[in-house]
């Protein structure tokens, strides 16, 4: 974990690229990487907080701070109307997390053992979330199809579906929100024993920050994540011309592996210690929290930022990478036990998804 926070010198470094009118390229390559030890440091700071307040204080910040630098990256480029972009990053970081992590840290986690077991119970919960989800995400382009409309080109950076699909998304992001609401009584309080498989002395020695260093520490990140967030959403247009990459690969890999990187990598650190219940419930887990709590709010944000409301259409890569990913991923983890070759599969549908999305 110590080594993610020698990228600290990204920070300044993409504040000076920027303030000197740099290339954009460079501009982006640094504030991307300047986000990787923020994020890793509002983990970090979140978990020892949560081991120290209680489940229920835990799980606010969780929802709070967990996906924080992946929301600040979308509310700017919300802000600069790049609705198409913030929809590729969320579909990017749902299929990043359940193929590119969960495959991670069941390969790192199983080399070394027969095999890994997890709560079927648990996962099973976190995967009947995503499944609710995924119909949820997925109908209002339904609805756009039925209706004679299509469906978002490839390379588009806003499209205005018009005002039924804006309500429709306004009242899918009520419902998604009521129901992550819901699930997080159903973890944190009334069977909250099935999510919390480790006793708190595991917590304990693992989170070893008092509470207050920890508090001010996840101010502070917060606060660069928002700096880094901006110049990252202010170059990525002519980065990605540049590199010759197109905004859609850019929103789906890039920005989602990004603002996401401490999820990513506290999952695989767990798995090569032989915690799955834990690395599974991340990976699964914050796939859940992107759909269930970060899209919805997203889209209830658009309507006061930005140029026009987001409407929750997706386009035809984006809906079938969600169909495979979410169905694969509760395949998976349907037996509550994992092994290193069902992470090569895992990470090897990813890199398939990458290449498709490369040429698109």
């Amino acid at each position: 974990m110590r080594l993610v926070y020698y990228l600290g010198v990204f920070i300044p470094a993409a504040i000076v690229l920027e303030l000197a009118d740099a290339g954009p390229v460079v501009v982006f390559g640094a504030a991307s990487l300047g986000v990787i030890p923020c994020a890793a440091v509002m983990g970090e700071a979140t978990e020892a907080i949560a081991a120290r307040t209680g489940p229920g204080i835990g799980g606010l910040l969780n929802v709070t701070f967990g996906n924080a630098p992946e929301l600040i990256i979308a509310l700017f480029a919300l802000h600069e109307g790049l609705q198409e972009v913030v929809k590729a990053s969320i579909v990017g970081s749902i299929i990043g997390n359940i193929l590119l992590v969960m495959g991670a840290a069941m390969f790192v986690g199983g080399l070394p053992r027969d095999k890994q077991t997890f709560s079927q119970t648990a996962a099973n919960a976190q995967s009947a979330m995503l499944l609710l989800a995924l119909a949820a995400l997925i109908f209002p382009a339904i609805f756009q199809l039925i209706h004679g409309g299509g469906l978002p080109a490839v390379g588009e950076e806003r499209v205005d579906f018009g005002s039924d699909l804006e309500k429709l998304s306004f009242g899918v992001a009520i419902v998604l929100l009521i129901s992550y609401v819901a699930g997080l009584i159903f973890s944190l309080k009334t069977h909250r024993d099935v999510f919390n498989p480790y006793s708190e002395g595991d917590e304990e020695e693992t989170h070893h920050w008092p509470v207050a260093r920890a508090a001010v520490y996840l101010a502070l990140a917060a606060v660069a994540v928002g700096v880094m967030s901006e110049i990252l959403v202010g170059s990525i247009s002519e980065a990605s011309e540049d590199i010759g990459l197109s905004q859609f690969f850019v929103g789906v890999f890039v920005v989602a592996i990004v603002g996401n990187a401490a999820e990513h990598w506290v999952a695989v650190l767990v798995a090569a210690k032989d915690k799955m219940d834990l690395a599974v419930n991340i990976a699964i887990g914050s796939s859940a929290q992107i759909a269930l709590f970060v899209a919805p709010l997203l889209v209830l944000v658009s309507f006061v930022v930005g140029p026009n409301p987001m409407a929750l259409v997706f386009n035809g890569y984006e809906i079938g990478a969600l169909l495979f990913a979410v169905m694969i991923g509760n395949l998976v983890t349907q037996e509550g036990e994992s092994n290193w070759f069902e992470g090569v599969q895992l990470m090897a549908l990813y890199a398939v998804l990458g290449l498709v999305f490369y040429f698109a």
